[in-house]
């Protein structure tokens, strides 16, 4: 989106120093800045102040800076609170995006899937929406959710913004700022649960997205999903259900699974049904194409050109993605993040593949209220499903704690018959693992 520098100083109570010019979008990364976008320096463990030479380099006509902290040589917008100013910019910006938008703004929640069912959604609204846009990677705080509005097209005909959570009261400041009419609750689970008091808080710090929507809004929500189900108490909203039950107004059943554990699915709603691929890995992303289903029902698409654009899906990096390592090992890359209901969900993905030998790299999943046994339970599940539980640096699972170097002594020298999922909290960086086994 255009945004100049004068309009930015206005809305974010400012001043302007220097010149006034025109940036196209906005970053808080000097690294990944694209030429033209302008720079907010935020604070954090690294200050943005300390990175405006590199923002020039990479083409930033002017930054948002706090009071006394411009350069020589680029515009800059002194504001008291460069965060602050980054949620006036983005409410800004929602509001001038009101009219192409037509109604057609999702937020998406819940303890998981939100970046796959992301992926999703935007696969299917691009099939009548070309300029259908979302966030980047994971941009779903008080950080992402402006910046995703901001980088949209002026001309944005249906906005996604992936909300996430942890601790009440967060997702309300999101939508204030996105203004959701349509909400996605995916699923309601142990995430984030010690710091909300337990699954309950989990429930009320979800449904806070339903409660924002206007009365002439839409919340779709997974049926089969009893916690979820409780985020519509009281809400204005219409209820729009998707699940596997026959009750469900977006139903769904799994018709085949092919060798990567991606399913052909049958979606049925009202009198019509659609058969397709859904291109990610897991049953469990059966339900998340059904909820992108149902949020194009909902936005004007046929049900059997949603299930088609499906496969255009593209999906995010350490997520539920296919790697091959050294000898062909393949490595189902889920590192991102954990959590209970994630790591089981991959876990009987694994354990659906064919392979001779499987295997589960996990770290550990953080912020869970009854730590030691969700730990205990998915160390249970392995040894139900015939995995081979290789604890990355935790001995929470109840096995032995192992770096990073025992891991891959362990798994060099598989070949293409052994599989490996490896999945963690952002704590972990389980990311690693995957690096040592490809490199």
């Amino acid at each position: 989106m255009l945004i100049t520098a004068s309009e930015v100083a206005s809305v974010a109570h400012g001043t302007l120093v220097g010149l006034d010019c025109e940036a196209s979008g906005i970053a808080f990364d000097s690294r990944t800045l694209r030429h033209g976008q302008a720079f907010v320096a935020l604070g954090g463990e690294a200050d943005g102040h300390d990175y405006l030479r590199d923002a020039v380099t990479a083409g930033a006509p002017f930054a948002i800076v706090q009071r006394g902290k411009s350069i020589d040589a680029l515009t800059c917008v002194e504001v008291d609170d460069c965060d602050a100013a980054l949620t006036a910019i983005g409410r800004h910006c929602r509001d001038r995006l009101a009219t192409t938008l037509d109604g057609r703004v999702i937020g998406i929640t819940g303890s998981v899937g939100k970046t796959s069912t992301k992926d999703l959604v935007l696969a299917v609204l691009r099939s009548k929406y070309a300029n259908a846009h979302g966030p980047e990677k994971s941009l779903n705080n008080d950080i992402g959710v402006p910046v995703t509005i901001v980088n949209s097209p002026d001309s944005c005909e249906a906005l996604v913004l992936e909300m996430g959570m942890r601790g009440l009261g967060e997702i309300a400041r999101l939508c204030d700022v996105g203004q959701p009419q349509i909400g996605v609750i995916t699923e309601v689970g142990d995430a984030h649960s010690e710091r909300v008091g337990g699954i309950e808080g989990v429930v009320r710090a979800k449904a806070e997205l339903l409660h924002s929507l206007p009365q002439s809004g839409i919340a779709i929500v997974n049926s089969d999903s009893v916690n979820a189900m409780k985020t519509v108490h009281s809400i204005a909203a219409r209820v729009m259900t998707f699940g596997s039950s026959e009750t469900a107004a977006v139903r769904w059943e799994i018709v085949s699974s092919d060798e990567r554990g991606c399913c052909t699915v049958r979606f049925m709603a009202g009198n019509e049904s659609a058969v397709g691929i859904v291109p990610l890995p897991g049953i469990h992303m059966a339900s998340n194409a059904a909820s992108a289903v149902a949020v194009g029902i909902t936005c004007g698409i046929g049900i059997a050109q949603c299930v088609e654009a499906l496969s255009n899906t593209q999906s995010a990096s350490q997520r539920m993605q296919w790697v091959i390592g050294r000898n062909g090992i393949r490595i189902l890359d889920d590192s991102y993040n954990a959590n209970p209901v994630s790591v089981a969900a991959a876990l009987r993905t694994v354990a659906e593949t064919p392979a001779k030998q499987r295997y589960a790299v996990l770290g550990v999943m953080a912020e869970v209220l009854h730590s030691d046994l969700a730990h205990q339970e998915i160390a249970k599940l392995c040894e139900q499903l015939g995995i081979e539980l290789l604890a990355l640096e935790t001995g929470l699972y109840g096995t032995s704690a192992l770096s990073l170097s025992d891991i891959a002594n362990i798994l060099n020298g598989h070949d293409s018959t052994t599989v490996v999922l490896v999945k963690g909290s952002r704590v972990a960086a389980a990311e690693r693992v995957v690096q040592v086994l490809v490199v």
